[in-house]
């Protein structure tokens, strides 16, 4: 007897041993490529693919195998990496009109570039003003609680007094503050500059007809 009717009858024998209403049959294969049939699938094969068959042994549907902890983990990187993906071309198409309907030639570009770094330098020179001068008044300020205890080791001298405590720590906390605010001012010019850099060189590409990234 060949494979074909051998089949048919298997088929047959499992789709007569339940009742009509529940006559559901699968094929499937295991790791060892070998096939197998039946009329429900053993947990050890739950996590298999099947095919759903007719009692004539035709295929008349699909079932995924269960997915297990590892595989849905790695669906599920896939599926964040291909989105990642995706808005990164979104993003990239969407700068790239912006580019070409905002400006008409690089001069506009270096124009717009030089305008904000103008602005950013002039925030870094006041900026520069107000620690000078934040400084000096911390060198007085210092001088004076020169004469106070815990500044000197002068015996008799009295506890520095509160006022100049105070001014002594609002100076000293206003000088980390506009530190700070000089070193981010200073990393956003070179944010802009490298950004502008950029564009400048992809609205090179584009217009010249190299749209390649």
């Amino acid at each position: 007897m060949t494979a074909r009717p051998r089949l048919l009858l298997a088929i047959g024998a499992l789709a007569l041993s339940v009742p009509a209403a529940a006559q559901k049959l699968y094929r499937w294969v295991d790791d060892k490529g070998v096939v197998h049939y039946g009329d429900s699938v053993p947990p050890e094969f739950a996590n298999r693919d099947r095919n759903v068959l007719n009692q004539h042994g035709i295929a008349v549907g699909f079932e995924e195998g269960e997915v297990t902890e590892q595989e849905r983990a790695e669906m599920e990187r896939r599926a964040e990496e291909e989105e990642a993906q995706r808005l990164a071309l979104v993003e990239a198409t969407r700068r790239d009109n912006m580019l070409l309907q905002t400006y008409l030639s690089v001069s506009d570009i270096e124009d717009l570039r030089d305008r904000r770094l103008e602005l950013l330098e002039s925030q870094i020179k006041v900026t520069e003003l107000y620690l000078t001068n934040l400084r000096k008044r911390l060198l007085t300020l210092q001088d004076e609680a020169n004469n106070y205890k815990p500044y000197t080791v002068r015996e008799g001298a009295p506890q520095v007094p509160e006022n100049l405590a105070v001014d002594l720590s609002r100076t000293t906390a206003s000088i980390n503050v506009y530190e700070q605010m000089l070193a981010r001012t200073r990393e956003d010019q070179q944010m802009v500059r490298a950004s502008f850099e950029k564009d400048i060189e992809r609205f090179n590409q584009l217009k010249s007809g190299k749209r390649s990234r």
